[in-house]
């Protein structure tokens, strides 16, 4: 298995385990991360993004496949299972991953899902109804975002 294969089976591995330091450990100091709902984030970002989903989830469970990757590059397809607790809805997400690497730690990090999917499963039947909108869309960014502002503030005490 190439090194940074396994450093994408070991970053899942830790998100199982519910391990987020193992996991900010993975990340390069210059890392950037980017999803549907979190876009852009900076390492610091990043690593309390983790710090936050896992410490606030309560039935969270994790599974990865599909890990392939060479010196620059990997990818792999990973699951979760959780309840959203702004709604107390249950959500299976399928992600896949896509990933950059630099100097043995992971440099860019995107994960792709469909976030109308998703939202019928979060937010009901809002999501259902609109939430492939820019309006559903936009306000669960926002929303997201102030969260892990908050999160970072209230953990750099």
């Amino acid at each position: 298995m190439h090194p940074n294969a396994a450093l994408i089976q070991q970053f899942y591995t830790a998100f199982g385990a519910k391990d987020y330091r193992a996991m900010q450990q993975a990340y390069h100091a210059d890392a950037m991360f980017s999803d549907p709902v979190f876009q852009k984030l900076s390492s610091k970002e990043v690593k309390a993004m983790w710090q936050m989903l896992i410490t606030s989830a309560k039935d969270l469970e994790i599974s990865c496949s599909d890990i392939s990757a060479d010196e620059t590059t990997g990818r792999c397809v990973w699951q979760a299972w959780y309840t959203f607790t702004a709604t107390g809805r249950k959500v299976h997400n399928i992600i896949h991953a896509s990933f950059e690497f630099k100097e043995g730690k992971i440099y860019r990090h995107n994960d792709h899902f469909d976030l109308w999917r998703w939202s019928r499963m979060a937010l009901g039947m809002p999501g259902v109804l609109l939430g492939w909108s820019p309006l559903i869309r936009n306000k669960v960014r926002k929303t997201a975002r102030k969260r892990l502002e908050k999160f970072i503030v209230s953990s750099d005490r």
